[in-house]
């Protein structure tokens, strides 16, 4: 076959003559036309491409009639004419599809097939197919894909220029150990300078986590003026939120598939994978545990501060960091970053001395019953397991823990106990005792003598 003939069949037509010979290759063994086209159509065959095709036995029969009639040439593809816009739908409808999207540029299929009904250019836009409605507008070279971004949007490169302005937040999530064990690790970065600030290991993304991590670095470095992290749950929580509130620091929700804002950190993580955590995978010298991870890559996380970073022009972070002339900004106070960290909200006190939160029943002391009373969390004290509450009683906080309902059914009941300075009060006498004791008044006086009632003569 000369190569003229080849180029004017094309591969298609080709692949279709493989298939042909292969079936009769087994008619000339001894098949049935039957068999071998079942054979054939159940197999897999590789294209020119290198692709896998099936075909079903229906398509094998179509080419086996069209090379008996034609020869190679039946089996070349069909050409079709190429349409311009569509050949079922009005010519109305498309000068009306195209006028209508250079108007509104964001308006769905549907509802621009909604509107023709409404201009009478179709009678019912429910008839009209949108999957075609689409195709035409395709053909007819319209604009159809989503925008991700709103035209008016400010997605411009930004790199604020001195330390702890603003610092970006975010979970990488590996696998570590023999066992493949999930583990999350939540680094913190500074934008100016690319200092990593810290890292924390967890299993998952929990707002407790943030919140350790949080009061961790502000004690180290002090606050920050703007915190950048996406929309994971372990940042999206109220107490994260209200925490930053309090501390005077806006946080940023970061858009999605916006590279420009948060690549920084994405590029960080890029580089840890790469550098440190690919190796974690399966190795069983890693320990998956917690604490391991952690003292592992705050090891790694110094060595990278000391590199020399590419988009710092070859000066290392730490460098950057040392010569910046922004001074750092510490907390206030002890006792200030702890109420930062604490968030309260009321509940009534029920009859039995019992409030509910987040569905978990908490027993508070005797004596507030009906009343609503204000309950103090103490968010770096929580853990997985267990909250940490407390109500103002006698002018202390009290920490209150969930009802052990068995412990007080078997428990003895506790009585009211009266203070040993405490004098009781004598109860009154009635006005039957009064006229008792008027009546049958004793006849001696109090000093034991024998009143002498008759008047001296």
């Amino acid at each position: 076959m000369s190569r003229e003939i080849l180029l004017l069949l094309g591969l298609e037509a080709l692949f279709r003559y493989r298939i042909v010979s292969a079936v009769k290759a087994l008619e000339l063994r001894g098949f049935g036309r039957g068999a071998a086209v079942c054979d054939v159509a159940g197999d897999e065959h590789h294209d020119e491409q290198g692709a896998n095709r099936r075909m079903s036995q229906r398509t094998v029969y179509r080419w086996l009639a069209a090379y008996k009639t034609s020869g190679l040439e039946g089996l070349a593809p069909a050409s079709r004419a190429k349409v311009a816009g569509s050949a079922v739908l009005d010519e109305k409808l498309l000068i009306f599809l195209a006028q209508e999207r250079g108007r509104d540029r964001d308006a769905s299929v549907p509802e621009l097939l909604r509107r023709a009904e409404q201009y009478d250019i179709v009678a019912d836009a429910s008839t009209v197919d949108r999957t075609t409605a689409w195709r035409a507008m395709v053909r007819m070279g319209l604009e159809t894909r989503r925008r991700k971004q709103p035209s008016d949007a400010d997605t411009r490169r930004w790199r604020y220029p001195e330390r702890m302005q603003m610092v970006l937040l975010d979970f990488k999530h590996f696998r570590a150990g023999v066992g493949r064990t999930k583990r999350a690790a939540v680094y913190m970065l500074d934008d100016a300078t690319r200092y990593g600030l810290g890292v924390r290991v967890t299993t998952s993304e929990r707002a407790e986590v943030v919140l350790c991590f949080l009061d961790e670095t502000i004690r180290r470095y002090g606050l920050m003026d703007l915190i950048y992290w996406d929309g994971g749950s372990g940042f999206k929580d109220g107490d994260v939120v209200g925490v930053t509130t309090r501390l005077g620091v806006h946080s940023i929700k970061g858009r999605p598939r916006y590279p420009e804002g948060h690549g920084a950190i994405e590029v960080f993580n890029r580089g840890v994978k790469q550098r440190e955590l690919r190796t974690y995978d399966g190795a069983p010298h890693i320990d998956p545990d917690c604490g391991a991870l952690t003292l592992r890559l705050r090891h790694d996380l110094e060595r990278y501060n000391h590199l020399p970073h590419e988009a710092l022009e070859g000066d290392s972070p730490h460098q950057r960091w040392s010569g910046s002339e922004r001074a750092l900004r510490p907390a206030p106070s002890e006792q200030w970053l702890t109420e930062c960290f604490t968030v309260n909200f009321e509940r009534r006190v029920s009859n039995d001395h019992v409030v509910k939160v987040d569905s978990t029943l908490y027993e508070v002391p005797r004596g507030h019953a009906g009343e609503w009373i204000v309950i103090y969390r103490r968010l770096l004290e929580r853990t997985p397991e267990t909250d940490a509450l407390y109500v103002e009683h006698q002018g202390r906080l009290v920490h209150i823990c969930p009802v052990d309902l068995e412990f007080n059914a078997t428990s003895g009941r506790s009585r009211r106990e009266t203070a040993n300075d405490e004098i009781t009060q004598v109860p009154a006498k009635s006005s039957s005792t009064l006229s008792f004791e008027r009546t049958f008044q004793p006849m001696t006086d109090p000093d034991g003598g024998y009143p002498d009632n008759e008047e001296e003569d």
